[in-house]
């Protein structure tokens, strides 16, 4: 999002304008929606999450600061909600996988290659998955949500280096579950024989 927009739906998020409200919804609600359904891998919960993030805006946008970072913003309130929710205990953990595409789509891909996208991306889910949670959230704001690492340091609150080091051990034990499983690191990304 460009800045000079961001400034002006947080001014008019201040002012109450429900049309900024709108536009901001528009912009953070699927990416809320894939980061929280992939931290608690449970779309219901994901919901409950993501409409609370929504919540907390509408309750609290009056106190926004004028140089609010609206995704930094949104992203820091949907991670400190998932947390309780973890703390609190109010989340069953499900085995079941929401099986999301990381990559986009080829256009028409050969039914070799489909079946073998197919099964990369649910290994990869599944690794994701496995990962702890500071890891996996590391992962899903940088890789997946596309922030950069001091922006996703400042929602999850630590330090750039800190997290940089985080970011570093999240990709390394991602690394070696894919290798684990027997996918190598080539752009093809080819299934290994065994």
């Amino acid at each position: 999002m460009e800045r000079e927009l961001e400034v002006s739906l947080v001014r008019r998020l201040r002012a109450g304008d429900t049309a900024a409200f709108d536009d901001v919804y528009s912009a953070f609600n699927s990416r809320l929606f894939r980061f929280l359904n992939r931290m608690t891998r449970n779309r219901h919960v994901a919901e409950d999450l993501v409409e609370e993030t929504w919540l907390r805006l509408v309750s609290g946008c009056e106190d926004l600061d004028e140089d609010t970072r609206l995704g930094a913003w949104l992203f820091t309130v949907a991670r400190n909600l998932y947390i309780s929710s973890c703390r609190a205990g109010s989340r069953q953990q499900s085995c079941a996988i929401d099986f999301l595409s990381l990559w986009p789509d080829v256009l028409s891909p050969s039914p070799l290659s489909a079946a073998v996208s197919n099964q990369f991306e649910e290994c990869l889910d599944a690794a994701l998955a496995a990962l702890p949670p500071i890891y996996r959230e590391a992962l899903v704001l940088v890789g997946i949500e596309g922030f950069r690492p001091a922006e996703a340091a400042a929602i999850c609150g630590v330090g750039a280096e800190a997290f940089r080091q985080r970011l570093s051990r999240a990709r390394a034990l991602l690394r070696e579950q894919l290798k684990t499983e027997g996918w190598i690191e080539r752009p093809e990304w080819k299934k290994v024989s065994r």
